[in-house]
């Protein structure tokens, strides 16, 4: 199973793709120093084997490394992922 994460700028979203297909997506908005991620989704037939979670790790990791600003998890997935990893808490803003 080939993976591929993709930061999609223009399109306000990170995707991860899946044997060339659309996977998993978590979009944002970014508003002055914030980003805040207020949706992922996972197409149904691929849900329950993590791709949401990979999706908002890559999102996570490429919003720390690139930029400087704080993250605020609209989503409840991207929240729950947050009460999953403490050790990322350092980059939540309210």
């Amino acid at each position: 199973m080939s993976r591929e994460f993709h930061h999609e700028p223009d399109a306000q979203r990170y995707t991860l793709v899946v044997d060339g297909q659309l996977a998993a997506v978590a979009d944002y908005r970014v508003s002055g120093d914030t980003i805040s991620f207020h949706h992922t989704y996972t197409q149904p037939h691929l849900r329950g084997k993590g791709l949401a979670g990979e999706v908002v790790q890559f999102a996570v990791d490429d919003v720390e490394k690139n930029s400087t600003r704080r993250i605020v998890p609209m989503c409840w997935y991207v929240a729950d992922w947050f009460e999953a990893h403490p050790d990322r808490a350092a980059l939540l803003t309210r």
